[in-house]
Parts: C-alpha cells; sequence; structure tokens
C-alpha cells in the first residue's frame, strides 16, 4: 500500500444516510444551495461567504437564543472579529438539550482503572448538574468566577464543567499527573474561586495519591475560597475540603442557564508551556458551541445512537471537544487510566479496543502514536474484540503516516472512515480532518473542514498548492480565542499567531495541499531541518526510524551553521528494552532513511538516549533539545514543569557540554 492510494471511499447513499447529507439537503430547500455531493464548492462556500456558512450553523443546529443577534459578523478582521454580536446563550443549556435522546438513555459511559464502570442516564445528567449547579451558588459562584478542576477524565468533571458554564462561571482544568508546579503556573494566572480535586487515582494497577499535591497547590492559589474532594483513589483524605456529595446535594432549586453573550468565556485552555508560562487561552460559549456541533455532526457524523469515545485526559483540548457530543445526540466515552495496561493476560495494547466493544463504540479517536505502536506491536485488534458498531476513528496527536493508514484498514476495519485530523488548543477543534463525502487517501488528511479557509503560504506570502508552504488560516472562525487571560491590549494574542502575516492565523505547521483538497502535514515549522536549503518535515523521518523493530522512540533536530554551511542534522533514538545502540545499527537507520526518503535524510550523527522528551500531552519536543544543544541552559530552554519526563533533558544537557 503506498502514500496517495485511495483505500476507503465514500458509499452510493452516503447524502441519504450522513448528517451532512441532510445538512446539504437543508441548505438546497431553505437557501436554495446547490451542492450535491460535491464536498469542495461547499467547502469553497463556505469560506468565501463565511458570513453566511456560519449563520447557517446557527439556523440548522436551532441554536436557543435569550436575546437574538443584532448581526452574523459585522466585522471580520483578525484579530478582532465580532461573530453574532448582542446574542445571549449558553453552551450548557446546548448540551443538556441532547437532542433525539431521552431521559433514560445512556448519555455518559464511563471506565476506568480506578472503579468499576459506570453511566449516567440524560436525565441522570441533568440531575447531577442541576445540584452540583446550586451547590456551586451555595460557595458563592457567580457569572465570571473561575472554577478549577484537578481532576481526571470522569462523570464529576463533565458535570462540574457543565454546572459552571450554566452560571456564566468558566472553567479550567489540569489532569492530576500535572505535577505541583505544572498546576501553579496555570491557575496562579486565572486566579480561581473554588478548587475541585481527586485525592488520587490508578494508572493500571499503580495507586497514586494527590493529597500532598492538592495541599501545595490550595497554599499556591491565595484567591481560593473552598475546596471540593471527590474520593476517587479513596486511600487518603484531603484535609479541610468539602464532599463531593455535599456539593452534589439533593436540592430544590431549579436548573437554569445564564444567558450570556457570544464571546463570554466558556473555558481556559493552555498552550503546553515549554518555554515559558503556559499562554491561558480564553474559548468562548457562543465559538466553541457552533464549531463543536459543526464537527461532531457534520465531520464525525454523529447523533443519537452514538458513542462517541476519544482517549484524553483533562490536560489535553480533546476532552472538551469529546464532551460536546451530547450537543449532537451522542453519548460520550469516558475513559481513565494507562493505555497500554494489561488486564489478567491480554497483550498491553488491547484495554482500549475491549472498551469499545464493551461499551458499544460507534467513533473511536486516539493519537496517532497509539496506533502506530499497536502495529508494531502486531496488534489486530478486528480479532481481540467485537467491533461491528464501530464505523468511525479519528487519529490526531501527530500525523499519521501511511503505515498508520494501511493497519487500520487491514487490522481494523476495513469499511470504517477514518479521519486523520489536525488543528490545536488554540481553537479546541480539527481545522483539517475527514469527512463522510470525500475519500480516504493513504497517508492524507481528506480534507480541509468547513469554515476554516487553510491555506500553504509560500515564504512571500502567496497561497500554493502541490508544494510544501506555512499552514495559515486567512478568514476567521468563531471558535478563535476570545483571548488571552489578562492580556488586556491583546498585544500577546496578536504576537501569538498575526505578526508574522498581518491579519492572517500563522498556526506553526507546515503544510501540503494537494489537488484534490487533502493536505500532508510534516511537522511543526519551528522544528524544520533544513538541509542545503531544502525544507524536510519531521513526520516522514519518524514514520522511518520508527518503523524500524529495534526503535521505541525517537527525536531528530537540525543544528544551524552559524557561518552558513551545511550544519548538522541529530538523530537520537530510544530503543527496544535490552538493545545497545551499534555501528550495525546506525548503518541500518542510515541505509533505510537513504532508500525511503532520501540522503538528504541520513543523520550526521545518532545517538541513543533514555527518553524522548515530550510534553504533558505526549508531544515531542524538538525545539527544547534544539536550543540545549546550541548552548541554552535547560532551565532556559524549557519549563521542566511543562514535560512529562524533564529528566530526559539530562542527555541533551551532557552531550552539549561534551560537544
Amino acid at each position: 500500500m503506498t502514500a496517495g492510494e485511495m483505500l476507503w471511499r465514500p458509499p452510493a447513499d452516503v447524502l441519504e444516510q450522513s448528517r451532512i447529507g441532510a445538512y446539504v439537503r437543508w441548505l438546497s430547500d431553505v437557501h436554495g444551495l446547490e451542492f450535491g455531493g460535491d464536498y469542495q464548492a461547499l467547502w469553497r462556500w463556505s469560506v468565501d461567504d463565511i458570513a453566511a456558512f456560519w449563520r447557517s450553523i446557527w439556523d440548522y443546529f436551532e441554536i436557543i437564543t435569550h436575546e437574538p443577534p443584532a448581526e452574523t459578523l459585522p466585522d471580520d478582521r483578525m484579530p478582532g472579529a465580532q461573530w453574532f454580536p448582542g446574542a445571549k446563550l449558553n453552551y450548557a443549556e446546548h448540551v443538556l438539550r441532547m437532542p433525539g435522546v431521552d431521559a433514560d438513555q445512556p448519555i455518559v459511559v464511563a471506565h476506568s482503572q480506578t472503579r468499576p464502570p459506570s453511566t449516567l442516564t440524560a436525565a441522570e445528567l441533568r440531575e447531577q448538574v442541576r445540584r452540583v449547579r446550586a451547590g456551586l451558588r451555595k460557595l458563592g459562584i457567580t457569572e465570571g468566577d473561575r472554577v478549577a478542576a484537578y481532576a481526571p477524565n470522569i462523570p464529576e468533571t463533565l458535570v462540574l464543567m457543565l454546572a459552571t458554564a450554566s452560571l456564566g462561571a468558566i472553567f479550567s482544568s489540569c489532569a492530576p499527573e500535572f505535577g505541583t508546579r505544572s498546576v501553579v503556573d496555570r491557575w496562579q494566572q486565572i486566579e480561581p474561586k473554588v478548587l475541585v480535586a481527586v485525592d488520587g487515582y490508578r494508572y493500571g494497577d499503580k495507586p497514586v495519591n494527590r493529597a500532598d499535591e492538592v495541599a501545595a497547590i490550595r497554599v499556591a492559589l491565595p484567591s481560593l475560597e473552598a475546596v471540593v474532594a471527590i474520593s476517587y483513589l479513596g486511600d487518603r483524605d484531603i484535609a479541610d475540603a468539602l464532599p463531593w456529595h455535599d456539593l452534589a446535594a439533593p436540592t430544590d432549586e431549579p436548573l437554569v442557564f445564564e444567558p450570556v453573550p457570544f464571546h463570554h468565556p466558556l473555558y481556559v485552555l493552555y498552550s503546553s508551556g515549554t518555554t515559558g508560562l503556559p499562554k491561558p487561552i480564553v474559548h468562548g460559549h457562543g465559538g466553541i458551541l457552533l464549531e463543536h456541533l459543526k464537527m461532531l455532526a457534520l465531520h464525525h457524523d454523529l447523533g443519537p445512537g452514538d458513542r462517541f469515545f476519544w482517549f484524553t485526559t483533562t490536560g489535553w483540548m480533546m476532552w472538551n471537544y469529546l464532551v460536546s457530543a451530547p450537543a449532537v445526540g451522542a453519548a460520550v466515552v469516558l475513559v481513565d487510566g494507562n493505555p497500554a495496561y494489561a488486564r489478567n493476560d491480554e497483550h498491553p495494547l488491547a484495554w482500549l479496543w475491549h472498551i469499545t466493544a464493551e461499551a458499544g463504540i460507534t467513533y473511536f479517536g486516539t493519537s496517532a502514536p497509539f496506533l502506530l505502536s499497536c502495529r508494531k506491536a502486531g496488534l489486530s485488534p478486528r480479532e481481540l474484540a467485537d467491533l461491528s458498531k464501530l464505523r468511525g476513528l479519528g487519529s490526531t496527536g501527530a500525523p499519521l503516516p501511511s503505515e498508520g493508514f494501511e493497519w487500520v484498514y487491514r487490522q481494523v476495519k476495513e469499511d470504517l472512515l477514518l479521519a486523520s485530523a489536525s488543528g490545536g488548543t488554540d481553537m479546541c477543534t480539527a481545522f483539517v480532518g475527514g469527512v463522510p463525502l470525500v475519500p480516504v487517501y493513504s497517508g492524507e488528511i481528506s480534507c480541509r473542514c468547513l469554515g476554516a479557509k487553510v491555506e500553504a503560504f509560500s515564504p512571500d506570502g502567496t497561497p500554493i498548492v502541490g508544494s510544501l508552504g506555512e499552514l495559515v488560516i486567512t478568514r476567521p472562525m468563531p471558535s478563535m480565542p476570545v483571548g488571552f487571560w489578562a492580556d488586556r491590549d491583546g498585544e500577546r494574542y496578536k504576537a501569538a499567531y498575526f505578526d508574522t502575516y498581518p491579519g492572517v492565523w500563522r498556526h506553526g505547521d507546515w503544510i501540503t495541499i494537494t489537488s484534490r483538497g487533502s493536505c500532508v502535514i510534516t511537522g511543526r515549522s519551528d522544528a524544520t531541518l533544513n538541509r542545503g536549503g531544502v525544507r524536510l518535515g519531521t513526520s516522514e523521518f519518524y514514520s522511518v526510524v520508527e518503523g524500524l523493530p529495534a526503535v521505541a522512540d525517537a527525536v531528530v533536530v537540525h543544528l544551524e551553521d552559524p557561518e552558513g554551511g551545511a550544519g548538522e542534522l541529530l538523530l537520537f533514538v530510544v530503543l527496544q528494552p535490552g538493545l545497545e545502540l551499534d555501528d550495525a545499527l546506525r548503518a541500518t537507520i542510515a541505509k533505510e532513511l537513504r532508500t525511503a526518503l532520501s540522503p538528504r535524510h541520513v543523520p550526521d550523527a545518532i545517538y541513543q538516549v533514555d527518553a524522548v522528551p515530550r510534553t504533558l500531552s505526549g508531544k515531542k519536543l524538538e525545539v527544547p533539545v534544539k536550543r540545549i544543544l546550541t548552548g541554552t541552559a535547560v532551565d532556559e530552554a524549557a519549563a521542566k514543569g511543562a514535560l512529562a519526563n524533564p529528566e530526559s533533558l539530562v542527555a541533551f544537557e551532557r552531550l552539549a557540554k561534551s560537544r
């Protein structure tokens, strides 16, 4: 199977059977717009007439407004676009509307390595939100206050987020595996009034107590007026905390949704913070609501009867994306634990596939590294579990190479829609991904998403097709951030995305847009490998190196020559347990890169390390490695609290000193 080979094509009845087909028919019936099955024509309209497109999403999904908007988009400048001015709505009201779902139907399905599986029906979810909303009000939470959750991907966290949003208060979460410094660096910026925290959790069969971390976080946040404890691990209480069951105590107080402006803050997400304090990215009620309705229904084809799963923690934007699923009538599957944990005599990577069968998951979301790990381990999920209900699979977090596509269609299911996608915390969505109307080609992201005018720019800012360019977005989207917290003049926000090309969002990835409208992302533009003036993406490099049986992980950097020479291409590999890097393996790696890619891809040197530096959400960190190797002190090159494995930097520091 080769890159660019068609692996899946839309069925003949896709317009009759898919949610995007129903939307296309509605556009024809209501607006006289005729697109049929021509996705590229639909996409072009959605980005050329963005006001009409986003108003159609508003109308099609019947947004509940407490006050109607005066206009759709009176000002389309970036930054500073004004969406739906005058409108008053509430995100939580739409999630809890749960269209097409009966009161007694499960809407939250939870699996965990800390406690037994559980479910919440639609009625139970509404009731839990009603109670917790009342509990937060008793603690003094009102519109604009911040509520922080140091909690995993469990029903209580979802309930808390919806209760917070219903009040017009602002939610922020950190996964409990985050250390004290990482949490404090985030929350000192937003000054939360209430903290809800678990006492600990299990990661596989390992209990992890967090009582000490909660105590330290509490001391570091003088803004806190109350702490609420969720007894999750159950082996040690959090001192001087209100139990969760008291916050969620029975009450007669009704479930009411505070009407807020379209741009009113819903939650604060954070950049990885690898080179300084994490940027506090503020997302608004209206923008997140419209974007997630569009993506979940029209691109993922989710609706009543579906069960939507994405493996994520509460420290990654995919959690926020996942839990919007009830807004389109789909049940959400929450999973907390180690994805590589072996139950009984199972394969260590089998757990999530068994949950897929047990929970009746119809859409399975994960990361490209997880899929590639399954492939490398020789796993065949179709032989492990009943995947008969599975019809969609999403992959993000890193580019999925051709061999990952091949493995999915051979070893998972041949008739599902595989959507490799890319986006980010910055917009809490994907802006390139999949859609039922277009084929899936090996190694390619199928399309640019509706309403997202993604283009590839040449160095002089000219749009290009068929060649590698800088990923930019040239028209505003409603889910672009409201701004950064406490960035009153907007200068930090502007500098982060709009300084390179004024009025254009620069995302920081290299992308090639093909003539058929599909995309290939080849890595971060700030981690480019520049060999003799030729830019090489990191993703294809990792695809080859990590495909070797001996290699468990890898990171590659290019060090420029200040005198204008060729510079150095350095490869660092983590080998399988018990293996040592020798000249024979170096030669094998070089040969594979030369044969599969080009002679330019052959490193000048290959080193063995114990671990590749990664963020708390699992992303590789090429730039800090490069900075350390060029003489920057470790503490200046990377904020250790933002790393899952800060000890991994020591090897690069040692090498920098010895070179």
